[in-house]
């Protein structure tokens, strides 16, 4: 993917500078449109591009240049718009497949189907699980190891309580503590609030998720077994959207039903000039299912590829189940899983990320005791499924939150009804 700034496509002479710099053009180009063109319809050129409206009044320079692009990419060209909220934008020309009320409807049924499908393929069982714990318990999750919880006192217990970030923790204790046994699991719907969230097309700080987890044995703790519960996911995913795509005829999405598996590692040796995001998105757009494996540990650049707090996933052994999102042009993120630390992944972790004044929380003296079961676990986002099913190009299309004014004005003039 290649991403283009419209404040440095206005003139002549400085878009075709800068052009020749971004796309690598070769000496021999003529500064003309219809050079442009044939560039871009050339096999050397076939990428997707973002090109960035300048938010102002454009020239009509910038407006040729603009339909060249068009004219030659097609579906693989996105234009936003630069003045929009943080991350929030709407991909030119976009309108929803189904209208509010069968959008309502949908989310229904979808959430139904996938629900009973992944827990048949999974043997999994429904729990009821906490919206808030004691923070002092160490059992919520700091995910990426720098959010804060929302948290408010108790007058009548004389305590506080931590709206969960999510239930990785918790589904540990409550495995064994119901007592399931090997090869079977829980479910339970995950509602979460996140201060902290960056907002933007996929990211609000309501959170709505099925959180998972299974009891598994040490022999188990391989690449292999996370490799087929992936696999067994996205089947689940898949099913879904076919029985959706015939209550709906409306909708189109066609997912490859064939898992592409990348290392972070791989992933930085391939684009290594990339940033992580583009790095996924670029790979998204060749293998559109795909699974990124090994995340939270640094790569041999001394980066990291994305976060993860040191107290739940084995970061050897964790995934993202990404999907290309035809109507935004990236990678879209549906779940993210792992096998959870054992005690040997939980001593080098907390280590590892500075954290060893969480050995003395009550969930990680149990867990390096070696009194937890050993599980593999994840969440699958809901509002995100339903996202990608449902073809929408905002997550306040299928969930209500609180958005700011230019997130809010974006989604008004490009004639989207945010929840």
């Amino acid at each position: 993917m290649i991403e283009l700034d419209g404040k440095k496509l206005q003139t002549k002479d400085e878009a075709y500078a800068y052009l020749r710099e971004k796309l690598n053009l070769p000496e021999w180009f003529g500064n003309n449109l219809d050079a442009l063109y044939d560039m871009l319809t050339g096999e050397n050129l076939r990428e997707t591009y973002v090109l960035r409206d300048s938010g102002k009044e454009d020239t009509p320079f910038f407006e040729r240049v603009r339909r060249v692009f068009e004219d030659a990419c097609g579906e693989r060209l996105t234009v936003r718009a630069e003045e929009a909220g943080p991350g929030s934008w709407i991909p030119a020309g976009y309108r929803a497949s189904l209208g509010l009320y069968d959008t309502q409807a949908a989310i229904g049924q979808l959430k139904r189907i996938f629900e009973d499908t992944i827990a048949c393929a999974m043997n999994l069982k429904r729990v009821s699980a906490p919206l808030f714990v004691d923070p002092d318990t160490g059992l919520n999750d700091d995910l990426n190891g720098v959010e804060r919880p929302v948290s408010f006192d108790i007058p009548e217990t004389g305590t506080r309580g931590a709206v969960v970030h999510s239930l990785a923790k918790w589904k540990r204790m409550a495995l064994r503590d119901y007592g399931f046994p090997v090869g079977e699991g829980l479910y339970t719907d995950m509602n979460a609030i996140r201060r902290d969230e960056t907002l933007d097309n996929l990211h609000s700080i309501y959170v709505d998720q099925w959180d998972w987890e299974k009891v598994i044995t040490a022999d188990m703790r391989t690449m292999d077994y996370l490799k087929e519960t992936v696999r067994v996911i996205v089947g689940a995913i898949c099913l879904t959207n076919d029985a959706m795509r015939a209550r709906f005829p409306a909708l189109s999405w066609t997912p490859d039903r064939t898992v592409s598996f990348v290392t972070t590692q791989e992933l930085e040796d391939m684009y290594p000039t990339l940033t992580p995001k583009q790095r996924e998105d670029a790979y998204t757009s060749q293998h559109t299912t795909a699974c990124i494996l090994q995340i939270g540990g640094r790569l041999r650049s001394g980066e990291k590829h994305d976060g993860r707090a040191p107290d739940y996933d084995d970061w050897t052994l964790n995934a993202d189940i990404v999907f290309h999102n035809p109507v935004l042009g990236h990678a879209f993120e549906v779940s993210s899983m792992g096998i959870r630390v054992d005690p040997a992944a939980m001593d080098r972790q907390l280590h590892e990320a500075g954290c060893d004044a969480r050995r003395a929380l009550p969930f990680h003296r149990q867990l390096l005791a070696g009194a937890l079961p050993l599980t593999i676990g994840g969440g699958i986002g809901q509002s995100r499924l339903c996202m990608l099913i449902l073809g929408k190009a905002h997550i306040g299309e299928v969930q209500v939150s609180l958005w700011d004014a230019d997130t809010r004005r974006v989604a008004k003039d490009a004639g989207v009804i945010l929840l």
